[in-house]
């Protein structure tokens, strides 16, 4: 990867969303929660969620992952309170398909991931992109199964 590449893939967008992580720690009682890692980067969330009503009303996690995990897991928490699973499941599905194909960015509220649209030509970075998201399903399945 050139210089170049890598100064457009770790813009000064994606790194301020590193220092912006909403909602970092573990939750004292979650309803659900779930552990990802990508096995290409070894990057990791964990997400614990508690819901009510079958909308996230608390929500923590715990993220050790590259720049662009961590700059996805900020505008994740940023906005994930009050959502449904359909509504995660949307974003994460658009923002899939942002990476893999020539598709726009969410909308609102998750439209800040635009930012990781250079992240589109490194494949292998996607996993680690997508990893707050799966964890935040996987934990919210956890949680609506047990109410």
């Amino acid at each position: 990867m050139a210089d170049s590449d890598l100064m457009l893939l770790y813009s000064r967008r994606i790194l301020a969303l590193t220092t912006a992580i909403p909602h970092q720690g573990r939750l004292d009682a979650p309803d659900g929660s779930a552990m990802r890692r990508s096995p290409q980067c070894g990057s990791s969330v964990t997400v614990d969620v508690v819901v009510q009503n079958g909308r996230i009303a608390d929500f923590a996690q715990q993220v050790r992952a590259c720049a662009l995990g961590q700059a996805s897991a900020a505008v994740l928490g940023s906005a994930v309170i009050g959502r449904d699973r359909d509504q995660i499941c949307a974003a994460r599905d658009q923002l899939r398909a942002m990476l893999k194909e020539d598709s726009a960015a969410p909308a609102a509220p998750f439209a800040d991931l635009e930012a990781l649209l250079p992240a589109r030509e490194y494949p292998n970075r996607h996993a680690s992109i997508l990893l707050a998201w799966d964890a935040t399903l996987e934990a919210l399945d956890q949680a609506l199964a047990a109410a």
